[in-house]
């Protein structure tokens, strides 16, 4: 008999610890998922935007293989080397194995003047504030800002592109938190600029999403054909690959629009560049180079510049990993180092230590891409059963005691249940659907209640 430990309950976390416990060559796996969140599914529910109820439904997936008999879920419990965390050598004590899940906490930046000026973001900053992160920032972002810069053309920037455009109204229906809503709706941005240093054909948003910004009620979408033109492939994308020619297609559609005199207009920006974030005490514009296509699938700088108003900046140009204190980590990659998920120290693969997900292959695929990074990962583990099984770690019940008496109080599933509960709750207070509990103190509460 084995017992795992998935450290991470995201989509990675919760594939794994399904792929460990339904393989019928080694009987008996057993998985505790550990999660420093109080909460269980990661960015399903806290990075999936609020009005793709499609998407969010993937919770119910996630749920079903959590309540596995041989899954157990401990949330509230950090890994690392803070006072109250577990370190990697004390889980391996715990455990036969530990498989570490846990994505890519942090954006990368732009590295330019001014990016840390007032108004300036992230966009996952932004996407926690309106997901009831309890770890977000405080304040209403869009509060006191008519125009809206977001850096970047992949789907992340056009989730928060569609939030910024929608009215509360629209939003109402969903699990947006009612201090989020309430900003949403004192909004008064009207433009917002998703901006793009190359082309229409190597942008990154998949054409759905792209196409959901042109069906917002309260918003027209509006694309400067001659600037698009600069692409190379924009008269004829029928050399692109399928994904990039609806893209261009779709973008072909919009070019040259009119503007209809909607609330709200988003504009689709492509070959600038930022160079600098410009403002006195907070951010009132940004300062672009207008670029060209190079010839060899990149862009190069012309010395043209163009400021675009700006009080507000989300910068939306990917996500890194974070190491984790007791583990290696390749800086450059931001990944744990491994081989075929057995995670390397120095170049040797470590007993019983392995990733899946983003830490594994950096920020790449979508939620589906996750299953066979899983699986990849549980089948290295399988393959080195037989001597893991040789390890002693400490009893089941050991290692549960030891993660209750980790510093926090664990919330396990029926903890979990009883925040669901509060936050349906919640919301039938509201006249509203379930409304997330935004912090720390509210989860924690609901799962004292429901545990």
């Amino acid at each position: 008999m084995l017992r795992i430990a998935v450290v991470g309950s995201g989509p990675s976390g919760v594939y794994t610890a399904q792929a460990l416990v339904q393989q019928p060559d080694v009987p008996g796996v057993t998985v505790d998922v550990l999660d420093r969140l109080p909460c269980p599914y990661g960015l399903v529910r806290y990075g999936v935007a609020p009005d793709h109820e499609k998407i969010k439904s993937l919770q119910n997936n996630l749920r079903a293989a959590m309540e596995h008999p041989d899954i157990r879920f401990f949330g509230n419990v950090p890994v690392g080397d803070g006072p109250r965390s577990l370190a990697p050598r004390r889980l391996l004590e715990l455990y036969h194995a530990v498989v570490y899940c846990v994505g890519a906490a942090t954006d990368r930046r732009l590295g330019i003047p001014g990016e840390d000026l007032p108004g300036s973001f992230s966009a996952t900053e932004f996407v926690s504030w309106y997901s009831a992160h309890p770890d977000a920032l405080p304040g209403g972002f869009v509060l006191g800002a008519r125009s809206a810069v977001v850096i970047g053309v992949g789907n992340v920037a056009v989730d928060v592109a569609r939030v910024l455009g929608r009215g509360a109204g629209e939003l109402h229906h969903t699990d947006v938190p009612d201090d989020a809503l309430g900003a949403l709706a004192e909004s008064r941005v009207t433009d917002i600029h998703m901006v793009g240093r190359r082309g229409p054909s190597q942008a990154k948003f998949t054409t759905k999403e792209l196409r959901e910004l042109g069906a917002l009620p309260g918003a027209e979408t509006l694309v400067r054909s001659g600037e698009a033109a600069l692409d190379p492939a924009w008269t004829d994308p029928g050399g692109l690959p399928a994904a990039g020619r609806r893209n261009v297609e779709v973008l072909r559609d919009w070019a040259g629009r009119t503007p209809e005199g909607r609330p709200r207009r988003i504009h689709l920006r492509f070959f600038l560049r930022p160079v600098a974030l410009l403002g006195d005490g907070a951010v009132r514009a940004v300062r672009f180079e207008r670029t060209v296509p190079d010839g060899r699938g990149g862009v190069a700088g012309t010395g043209e510049f163009e400021d675009v108003e700006a009080q507000l900046v989300l910068r939306s140009v990917g996500y890194r990993g974070v190491p984790i204190a007791g583990l290696p980590f390749d800086g450059e990659l931001g990944t744990v180092p491994h081989a075929e998920g057995r995670v390397l120290r120095d170049g040797v693969p470590s007993p019983g230590e392995y990733v899946a997900g983003w830490i594994k292959r950096g920020p790449t695929g979508v939620i589906g891409t996750n299953r066979s990074c899983a699986k990849e990962t549980v089948t290295s583990l399988l393959a080195d059963a037989g001597a893991l099984a040789e390890r002693t770690p400490v009893t089941a019940e050991e290692a549960r005691a030891a993660l209750r008496s980790a510093g926090r109080q664990p919330v396990e599933w029926p903890g979990w249940l009883g925040i669901e509960a509060a936050e349906a709750a919640l919301g039938r207070r509201l006249g509203r659907g379930p409304v997330k509990i935004p912090d720390w103190a509210g989860l924690l509460s609901a799962a004292r209640a429901g545990g």
